[in-house]
């Protein structure tokens, strides 16, 4: 027997990972707005959000280009799942520990703020800093304790934050700086059903063990009349 319909389906791991890129972009331009009209400069709220990208932090490396914007980058990218026999059945649902890597890169420009001399480097910790920072408290705010997704989601947890310094051929990238909070998800991933077929008749025998004669035999169409 085989599956009889098209798996054309996203699983709950690659809908998780949408969600949680789509509420950061969402609340990012909701903050931004909000700094507007407090009268803050909004670009200090400004993250640029990525799904699934390898070194997105490319986007720094000309500074020169006509446009080049040197907010945060964020890149939120599907880590790994466990699944968890003992609160899953073995039907049809399966309970699942997931880890999304959140990488933030900061970008830092070595300047002159009147004061003093600015580092590129130290510039860029404190961008990097600032992203983490707003991801950790969008996510963790109480209006996405299920990240929107509330009946497949069990639980989210930011479970660790490390930085590092990202590398082009196996060199240091210049004035940028990474930082990852890593995230697990908990939820439900889903499988196919059997369709069962709909009974149409039932013919039954029933015989003697001794010599096999037929001693009662019965038809039955399906539905009852």
């Amino acid at each position: 027997m085989t599956i009889s319909t098209l798996i054309d389906k996203q699983d709950t791991f690659e809908i998780v990972r949408d969600q949680i890129a789509q509420i950061l972009a969402n609340e990012v331009a909701s903050q931004m707005a909000i700094a507007t009209t407090d009268g803050k400069n909004p670009d200090d709220w400004k993250l640029r959000i990525f799904t699934e990208r390898s070194n997105p932090w490319e986007q720094f490396r000309d500074p020169d280009d006509v446009g080049f914007d040197s907010s945060p980058i964020v890149n939120v990218w599907f880590d790994n799942s466990t699944f968890d026999p003992s609160a899953s059945n073995v039907i049809e649902r399966q309970k699942a520990d997931a880890i999304y890597n959140i990488d933030c890169y900061g970008y830092g420009q070595s300047r002159d703020d009147g004061a003093g001399h600015i580092a590129g480097d130290k510039d860029a910790a404190f961008e990097v800093q600032r992203a983490i920072r707003l991801v950790r408290n969008i996510l963790m705010a109480a209006h996405y304790t299920y990240l929107d997704l509330r009946g497949t989601v069990w639980q989210r947890w930011a479970q660790s934050v490390t930085v590092f310094q990202p590398q082009l051929d196996s060199r240091n990238v210049s004035h940028v700086v990474g930082g990852r909070l890593t995230f697990r998800v908990t939820f439900n991933e889903h499988s196919p059903q059997y369709e069962p077929v709909t009974l149409e008749a039932v013919m039954v025998d029933v015989k003697r063990t001794e010599d096999g004669e037929i001693v009662a035999q019965a038809g039955y169409e399906y539905p009852l009349t």
